[in-house]
């Protein structure tokens, strides 16, 4: 029998707080070799639809976190199409698969907690490397109105105090993101230029589907900790290489992969130059300067989605949710 968790059964199981511990011992347990994780591929679909032009991104991402009771296999989809469609712009599925039989336990669906644990990125990072808030707490700049910038406000703020979250993006959406956040308790307003975004912030997020860098890199404050997830190919782009170039340090969730985005292309730096983010999240890491600019570019590891669709799917079992069927 195969346990099937709606998307409705996933909400009622995730806890993002929980979630971002999962992630960031994934992320020490990545970095210190104890994942198999192959080369994901990524290719254009959707040729032939509606003309000559590709309508999206498909996507296979296995891994196995060593000692895990399950590894796990998430077909992806990006479709930017999708907006216009008021449907989500990245739609997955996870299969969790027996690591001593083979035999399949669980399909799982995947939107929700791809969102959650790429947000979960944003929390470890500002953990781990964010500058010390003043009395008043941190100052979050978020260049992105979509789900993503969602999630990775909320993720942060289950890790540190946000005194002001300042959400910027080209349409009417800002409002309808940082209106969103405020339901849920988090001080944010929507601002009309990235600049007033990333002016005075301690955290800057980038979560765009862009090609081309979203904020003015001389806006950036001195110390200021940069966590951009949006590119994750040749093509797309966030961040303006004078904010790679200047910074102290460049961390990467996977860096070899991280290294062949646009963002890391369009600058000075290459895979040599890149810290995997789990190994300051395991030893710490010390500022050369308080002035220093850190960076965190993050381009999705199926690790977290192993260790995430584990979580979610025990605290599923344990809750008798979701419904068993047979192939």
């Amino acid at each position: 029998m195969v346990l099937a968790l709606s998307a409705e059964a996933v909400d009622r199981r995730l806890d993002l707080a929980s979630l971002v511990d999962v992630v960031d011992d994934a992320l020490v347990k990545q970095a210190a070799g104890e994942v198999e994780r192959p080369h994901r591929p990524h290719f254009p679909v959707g040729a032939g639809l509606d003309g000559d032009d590709p309508l999206g991104t498909g996507i296979a991402m296995p891994a196995y976190v060593h000692g895990a009771d399950h590894y796990a296999t998430k077909l992806v989809g990006v479709h930017e199409g999708n907006a216009e469609r008021g449907l989500p712009t990245i739609n997955a599925q996870i299969v969790l698969t027996e690591a001593r039989t083979g035999l399949p336990k669980a399909f799982i669906a995947g939107t929700a907690i791809t969102n959650a644990r790429t947000g979960c990125i944003g929390a470890v990072s500002v953990r781990a490397l964010a500058p010390e808030p003043d009395g008043e707490g941190l100052t979050l700049g978020v260049v992105g109105a979509g789900a993503q910038a969602r999630w990775q406000t909320r993720a942060i703020a289950t890790v540190a105090k946000l005194s002001d979250v300042r959400v910027h993006s080209p349409s009417d959406s800002r409002e309808a993101c940082a209106a969103d956040l405020r339901g849920e308790g988090i001080p944010a307003r929507a601002v009309d230029t990235p600049g007033e975004a990333v002016a005075g912030a301690d955290v800057v997020v980038t979560a765009t589907t862009a090609t081309e860098p979203v904020f003015p890199p001389d806006a950036l404050d001195a110390g200021a900790l940069v966590v951009a997830v949006g590119a994750f190919t040749a093509e797309t782009q966030e961040l303006d290489p004078r904010v790679l170039d200047r910074a102290e340090r460049v961390f990467a969730d996977v860096p070899d992969e991280a290294a062949e985005t646009g963002d890391l292309l369009a600058s000075d730096l290459d895979v040599d130059d890149l810290v995997e983010l789990g190994v300051p999240l395991a030893d710490g890491y010390v500022r050369e300067s308080p002035d220093g600019v850190l960076a965190v570019v993050s381009v999705g590891s199926a690790t977290l989605d192993a260790a995430a669709g584990e979580a979610v799917y025990r605290r599923a079992v344990e809750a008798g949710d979701g419904t068993e069927v047979e192939l």
